[in-house]
């Protein structure tokens, strides 16, 4: 082979003008809303997760673990069904640190400001990898409505609190530490689960069996799930478990595995119920009361996980313009640069810190309040992210559109949180619901709200306009009134605990006669603000 030396005058691969690897960066450090939070909530010290969430060693696992997506296997070599994910190292590595620190259900056997904390955490470990977040908050969001069964609670909760991961299929007797998962909707209903088909026939024992298909479960490998099935006395909650306690396979058949537009290094798996044993959960009848437990749980990690995923493309796009130059300046230098982050930042802050506010309200059972704050803040917020990280993207420009920059895999993740847990109709019209059923919770909101009144006119006109929209909800703004009253939250959350700067900067922009594209209004100082939230090593 010939080997051709080039000569040092005519080399081309000398590199300037980038910037150096995001990691061994500190996420906390440089988010002042979630700093603000944790000292306002007095959670404990988080600089240890922080820190490991922003090393070389997590990001690159969150790199692998997308790179090298789960592999069904249905049959073994010799014809065997088995029904088995595998997955990368690198999976199993951010799963065991994801419960490690605590963040799937180790809360519910806890004390006081254990679920706060665990937001927090959630959030920080999520602008890691948020593929591996499903199971993690599956986990967590499962054990209330499991309590709707005391017998089996006592025997799972534990073991789905407890801080270790075993991986594989085994009986939940013989594991010290469980996972769960939920399976509900069918192709002919979505989030219409009423409309499911999977029947549930009850035996002698009084365990159930199920038939039926499911459209959509989420990391199959798990051990127990929460499902749906019709009864004679209506749709019914059930837990079924992965391998039945003689260590046979229960009748779940992986049929395939989705191909999805992000989430890739989580599997979602169509499944069918061929016999499957199962244990009733509640009353038959009242599943769709025991699952909205669950569901609730997990569209606060939804918020959570939106929140997250605009931080990291904020910190991405904010270190990328702190290196790089154009046109004789650095970008951050640049004026229209600076106003376009400085937007981006005041998004991050207010989803943050109504994030934290609902980690608040379930901490301290608040649930009027989170009975409309929860959806409002889960159709807005989760339909910010995409915007955001686009704009992130484009911060970096061509750079940021090729794979090895990690932000076109922030951009394909950032819709699935507006999706998951119901999407943006299902969510806003639940609002709609929650006032007709429970005025109460209208006066929860309203001296949520009255603490911030006066302090802004754009905020007390916003107000006015909210109330005007919950006098009369009709479905056809559902939409209209979600969005005002996620803003208004959001702003009277700065107006009380973010500088003025950022409070009057957010309602100006926000609640103002503003435009919608980011950059395009201006905003007072916006050095300040892109200064506040830029990271550093």
């Amino acid at each position: 082979m010939t080997v051709i030396h080039e000569p040092a005058a005519f080399g081309t691969h000398q590199v300037e003008n980038q910037p150096p690897p995001l990691s061994g960066f500190d996420p906390l450090a440089c988010d002042p809303a979630l700093g603000s939070a944790l000292t306002r909530y007095a959670v404990g010290d988080l600089t240890g997760l922080a820190r490991e969430a922003g090393s070389e060693e997590a990001r690159e696992h969150g790199r692998l673990a997308n790179e090298h997506p789960p592999q069904l296997r249905t049959h073994d070599r010799y014809g065997n069904r088995i029904d088995e994910v595998e997955f990368h190292p690198s999976w199993h590595w951010l799963m065991s640190r994801a419960i490690a620190h605590g963040l799937h259900a180790a809360p519910w056997t806890q004390g006081p400001g254990a679920h706060l904390r665990r937001a927090a955490g959630f959030y920080l470990w999520s602008q890691v990898e948020p593929g591996h977040s499903c199971p993690i908050s599956m986990t967590y969001s499962a054990v209330p409505a499991l309590r709707y069964n005391p017998e089996l609670a006592a025997e799972y909760v534990p073991k789905l609190a407890a801080t270790g991961y075993e991986f594989g299929l085994r009986p939940p007797a013989e594991k010290s530490a469980l996972l769960a998962g939920m399976s509900m909707t069918e192709k002919q209903g979505g989030s219409d689960v009423r409309a499911n088909t999977t029947t549930a026939e009850r035996l002698a024992d009084g365990t159930y069996r199920l038939v039926g298909h499911k459209w959509f479960t989420s990391a199959p490998m798990n051990d127990v799930f929460l499902t749906l099935a019709q009864t004679p006395g209506g749709l019914s909650c059930f837990l079924v478990p992965r391998v039945l306690p003689d260590g046979s396979r229960n009748g779940i058949r992986l049929q395939r595995l989705k191909d999805k537009l992000g989430n890739k290094s989580n599997a979602s798996a169509e499944i069918e119920y061929t016999g499957a044993i199962g244990h009733l959960i509640g009353e038959e009848g009242r599943g769709v009361r025991c699952i909205i437990e669950m569901v609730s749980m997990t569209r606060l990690d939804c918020v959570l996980g939106s929140a997250a995923n605009i931080r990291i493309a904020l910190s991405e796009a904010a270190h990328h313009v702190q290196h790089r130059s154009a046109f004789g300046e650095r970008l951050v230098d640049l004026p229209l640069m600076q106003n376009v982050l400085a937007d981006l930042a005041l998004e991050s802050e207010a989803a943050t810190t109504l994030a934290m506010r609902l980690a608040a309200a379930v901490e301290q059972g608040e649930h009027d309040l989170l009975r409309l704050a929860l959806p409002a803040a889960k159709f807005y917020v989760c339909k910010r992210a995409p915007a955001v990280v686009a704009e992130a993207l484009e911060c970096l420009g061509g750079n940021g559109y090729v794979e090895e920059s990690g932000m076109p895999r922030l951009y394909r993740e950032a819709p699935l949180m507006s999706i998951w847990e119901g999407s943006g109709n299902v969510t806003a019209l639940d609002l709609i619901r929650a006032l007709a059923k429970q005025p109460s919770t209208r006066d929860a909101l309203e001296a949520e709200l009255a603490a911030a009144s006066g302090a802004n006119s754009h905020y007390d006109a916003a107000l006015h306009r909210l109330r005007t929209e919950l006098d009369s909800p009709a479905p056809e703004r559902a939409r209209a009134l979600a969005e005002l009253l996620a803003l208004t939250l959001q702003t009277s959350l700065l107006l009380r605990h973010a500088p003025t700067h950022v409070a009057e900067s957010f309602a100006t922009t926000r609640l103002g006669p503003a435009t919608r594209t980011f950059g395009a209004t201006p905003i007072p100082n916006p050095r300040t603000l892109v200064d506040r939230i830029a990271p550093t090593r």
